[in-house]
This record gives C-alpha cells, sequence and structure tokens, in this order.
C-alpha cells in the first residue's frame, strides 16, 4: 500500500494493481505531459499533469465502487483503468492530438496497442487481468466502462476541480464527493440518483464556465494553433527522422527540443519559448461564419489559409486559421433519477438551454498572424472565408473575465 498527498483529494490510498501499474513507465511519462497544455500561456500556476490527474481520477473511481459494492477483480479492472485512462496521450494533451490522428488513426482513448503489450500488460496479467478488457473500460466499452469514460464519468469529476485549483478561477467547483456518493445503475445505465438534479447541473454549469475562461481562452487557443503549425512542419521536414507514431509518444520536453531543432518550425518555436504570440486578426461569431467553413476538412482550412496570405500579400506561416468545433454539451444526456423515473438531464433541466445558447454566444473563429501584419490578414480573411462582419474583426467584447496584459493594449 502507498499513501500519496494531492493537492485536490487530499490523501490518496494506492494499492494492488495500481500500485504495481504506478511506476511502469508509460504511466510515470504522464509527469512529464501538462495537463492543460498551452493555457499556462494564461495562467501560469496551471502546470499540474496528466499524472497527478490520473491519480485523482483512480481515487474517486476507488470511491464510486466502494458506493456501488463492487469489488473483486472486476473492481481491479475499472480501477487499473481509472489509472491508465490517459496514456495514450501525445505532448501536450490535447493540443497537437488532431496533428497525429491524422497519420495514425488514434485518440488518446485508443490505448489498446499500449496496454497489451510490454511492462503494462505483464503488470496486468501478472493481477489476472485481460489488457483488452482494461483497454474497452478507457475507450468507455460496457456497463463499467460509463464509470471511466462517460457522461457521468470520474474523469470529468477530477479534471474539473483540479483544473480550477490550479489556475484559480473559482468555476469548476462541484459537489464530486456527494456525486461519487450518488451513482448507480439502472438497467445497465450509469444514473445520479434520485433527488440530485442540482449536483448533476453541477456539472454542466462547472464545465460551461471554464470553457471560455479557461480550455478556450484566445491566447490559449493561439498558442495551441502556433504549436500544432510547428509540430505540422516538424512532420513534414526531412531534415527530422519524426514521424506522427514517434510524436504521439513524446512528452512535452521532447516535443520543445525536437521544435527548436527543426527549421522549419523556428518562427512558432521561438514563439513559444519567449511567449511572443500571434495576434488575432479575426474573431468572429458563430452566425457570422459560412456552415461550410465550420465543417471544412484540414486541408481545405490549409488551402484557406493560403488563399489569406496571397491575399495579404504575407507569407504561408503568417496565417492560422482556428475552426472550433460546433458547441456540444455531452453532460446534458446525463441520466437522473426523478420522481422514480430515469430522465435525460436535458429534459429534466430548464438550466440546459440556457447554457446551450451561452456555448453558442461565446464560440468564435480564429484567424491569427504576426501583429505587425493583422490588419491585411484580417480584411483578407474576411473576403476569402466569406464573413459577414459588418463591425470590427476583432470583438472588443472579451471572451472571459481573465484575460493577459497583452490582450487589454492589443
Amino acid at each position: 500500500m502507498k499513501i500519496i498527498k494531492d493537492s485536490v483529494h487530499d490523501h490518496i490510498t494506492i494499492d494492488g494493481v495500481a500500485r504495481d501499474l504506478l511506476d511502469t513507465p508509460a504511466l510515470q511519462r504522464l509527469r512529464r505531459i501538462s495537463q492543460l497544455g498551452t493555457v499556462s500561456m494564461v495562467y501560469p500556476s496551471a502546470n499540474h499533469t496528466r499524472f497527478e490527474h490520473s491519480l485523482g481520477v483512480y481515487h474517486l473511481a476507488c470511491l464510486a465502487l466502494e458506493h456501488l459494492g463492487i469489488g473483486g477483480k472486476q473492481a481491479e479492472r475499472v480501477q487499473a483503468a481509472a489509472l491508465l485512462h490517459d496514456v495514450g496521450h501525445g505532448p501536450f494533451s490535447h493540443n497537437v492530438e488532431d496533428v497525429t490522428y491524422r497519420e495514425t488513426g488514434r485518440y488518446h482513448d485508443d490505448v489498446e496497442h499500449l496496454l497489451t503489450d510490454g511492462e503494462i500488460a505483464r503488470v496486468l496479467e501478472a493481477h489476472d487481468l485481460e489488457p483488452k478488457r482494461v483497454a474497452g473500460l478507457v475507450a468507455g466499452e460496457g456497463r463499467f466502462g460509463q464509470l471511466v469514460s462517460g457522461e457521468l464519468d470520474v474523469d470529468r469529476m477530477d479534471y474539473l476541480v483540479r483544473d480550477a485549483h490550479h489556475t484559480g478561477v473559482p468555476y469548476g467547483t462541484i459537489d464530486h464527493g456527494r456525486l461519487v456518493r450518488e451513482v448507480t445503475f439502472v438497467d445497465g445505465e450509469l444514473v445520479v440518483g434520485e433527488g440530485n438534479v442540482q449536483s448533476a447541473e453541477s456539472l454542466l454549469v462547472a464545465r460551461a464556465l471554464m470553457n471560455p475562461v479557461v480550455y478556450s481562452h484566445s491566447a490559449a487557443r493561439i498558442a495551441k494553433s502556433m504549436l500544432r503549425r510547428g509540430s505540422e512542419h516538424l512532420l513534414e521536414s526531412p531534415e527530422n527522422d519524426v514521424d506522427a507514431e514517434v510524436l504521439q509518444r513524446m512528452d512535452d520536453h521532447d516535443l520543445i527540443v525536437a521544435l527548436r531543432n527543426c527549421e522549419a518550425a523556428a518562427t512558432f518555436s521561438e514563439g513559444l519559448d519567449h511567449r511572443r504570440l500571434y495576434k488575432r486578426a479575426v474573431w468572429a461569431e458563430i452566425d457570422d461564419v459560412p456552415g461550410g467553413i465550420i465543417e471544412a476538412d484540414h486541408e481545405s482550412i490549409r488551402e484557406f489559409e493560403r488563399e489569406i496570405a496571397d491575399e495579404a500579400g504575407v507569407g504561408a506561416d503568417d496565417v492560422l486559421v482556428d475552426v472550433p468545433g460546433r458547441p456540444s454539451m455531452a453532460e446534458s444526456t446525463t441520466r437522473v433519477v426523478v420522481n422514480g423515473e430515469v430522465r435525460k438531464l436535458g429534459q429534466q433541466s430548464p438550466l440546459v438551454d440556457a447554457l446551450r445558447a451561452a456555448q453558442y454566444s461565446q464560440w468564435r473563429l480564429g484567424v491569427y498572424s504576426p501583429p505587425a501584419c493583422r490588419e491585411p490578414v484580417g480584411h483578407a480573411a474576411r473576403r476569402v472565408l466569406g464573413l459577414d462582419i459588418d463591425g470590427p474583426l476583432v470583438s472588443e467584447v472579451r471572451d472571459g473575465l481573465y484575460a493577459t496584459l497583452d490582450e487589454f493594449t492589443e
């Protein structure tokens, strides 16, 4: 048994298969993967890692299993999946995931290849646990996979509280202790028990408030776009022996060094090192953007970037187009028990429609460029993308209460 002091959950007890998994290289690698990627460009204290988050998810999974009365091998499988759920993450967490996915076809929760070979497989098999079944739980498969990856999972419960704690914002607070005590299964579906609609709503509210202020802060999005473009150059450069498989298994430090040593990525590497970020040339609301732009694939967006650069008379790397996916709210499908009946939270809570409307009002398409060419890039982007913008290209309404000093002095 091992007891670990945690900044969020106080003391976490690690035992059994989890104790043996703790010091495997794949899990220790998560000490060098930042939980929030480029968000530390906005919140300097947001330097927590996927490792401590994984410990938190394991801890909450143990509490939920105890409440549900689940023990034996089934509990060990869920505990292992909770601890291992993030081993598939690449450097800077989600920030370069799309870059590697285009080549490997794997997202971070596709971990079967990592769990069925090497030291993790040996540990799982030594505890009579099938690696493929544990990988299935990580992917959210089956009844108990919902605890690890679902609308009401312990992953979400930990990261909201942990991210709020380390950024210092007050918006991610949820009663995760009550939530893990009140989850139960009805007809194989994970639900929140009677009398806990407000606890389920807290997940919605916390996520909705954290998104514009932390996860989608404009400076973090700009840094992420720069990191992605630099990573694309790294993969395309014949001088570097780095492919998508190698990049996916790097940690943050590996990628930083690789970008510094890649001449094609120098602009982005130096900009990120010294926090000389691009600026917003366009910051457009969803109603001002044609649907075809929102649904465009990667190659189409790259072509838009080239057209904008040509029309603005700037270099190809002076234009970054950042198009988020359409707003979604997976938490609204959380099932709650009301008067003995299982209902979706979206059908029960009047907050859902309001929060969904808020998501749409917060959505922004971004076009970024170096400060010196933001004006010609902005005007060219409006024409090339067909944006229906009559007023300023960059809205004066900030996308959150917190912003960095250079945003206020643009």
